[in-house]
């Protein structure tokens, strides 16, 4: 009897084995719950979200026609004011309206630097070898000119100067077309998309470096990002990519 006592059958083990292995195996991601977490995380950051609209048998999910912006554009003309922090209200957006994307609003807590995606790549190594604190940075897909790379950085506030300020739509106008070619720096009135978001293509906008990161000066990066967009210019035919906001809707 004794010497039975604690011995474990191979049949028992067997079991043991498949439970031990079971409890060992992680839990396959819910990508509802991962969506959920990384909004509110930027939320959680300060930065004020509001729903967009998604892909859906490559259109927009919007009822215009030939939209201009698909999926990169918010649902509500209604999305500066609509725009919030409030947990509460992110994860019922976000569980309600399981396929949309979301922006963020710009001018308010921080802006956005907006570079095509080859030069925010070549901007990026250079600012991190050269030691310059680099806050988060996001990857929107697209072919062509529609690859971007988004610099979130502090907003500058209110300048006394009002020339101070850029709009979003910089490279859209002539004047500032050769100064600075291919960038957009999105302060008040305009917004980005943030990750996870779907675009059309099976394209998609995420996190190269994520919310964990503070947010920077703009300064510091702007002379950085400049001068790889004149460089990308230099070398590409370079047009200027749609604007992202619909205007005139």
């Amino acid at each position: 009897m004794g010497s039975e006592s604690g011995r474990v059958t191979r049949g028992e083990l067997s079991r043991f084995s498949q439970w031990l292995l079971r409890r060992r195996k992680p839990a396959e991601e819910d990508p509802g719950r991962e969506r959920e977490a990384l909004l509110l995380s930027v939320a959680a950051a300060g930065l004020p979200l509001a729903p967009a609209a998604h892909p859906t048998d490559h259109r927009c999910s919007c009822d215009r026609i030939g939209c201009p912006t698909p999926a990169r554009h918010p649902l509500s003309f209604a999305w500066q004011s609509q725009s919030t922090t409030d947990r509460a209200q992110v994860e019922r957006w976000a569980r309600n309206q399981p396929e949309a994307n979301f922006v963020t609003a710009t001018g308010m807590v921080h802006d956005v630097l907006d570079v095509p995606l080859e030069a925010g790549t070549d901007a990026l190594t250079r600012l991190l070898e050269a030691g310059i604190e680099v806050g988060p940075v996001a990857e929107s897909g697209g072919t062509g000119d529609q690859a971007r790379m988004l610099f979130f950085t502090a907003t500058r506030g209110t300048p006394e100067d009002e020339d101070e300020w850029w709009p979003c739509e910089l490279d859209c106008h002539p004047e500032t077309m050769d100064e600075h070619p291919g960038l957009r720096w999105h302060c008040r009135g305009s917004y980005v998309l943030v990750p996870p978001a779907a675009l059309p293509g099976e394209h998609a906008v995420t996190w190269i470096r994520d919310m964990e990161h503070p947010l920077p000066d703009p300064l510091t990066l702007l002379e950085t990002l400049t001068d790889a967009c004149a460089q990308y210019a230099g070398t590409t035919d370079h047009a200027p990519a749609a604007v992202a906001w619909p205007l005139g809707r």
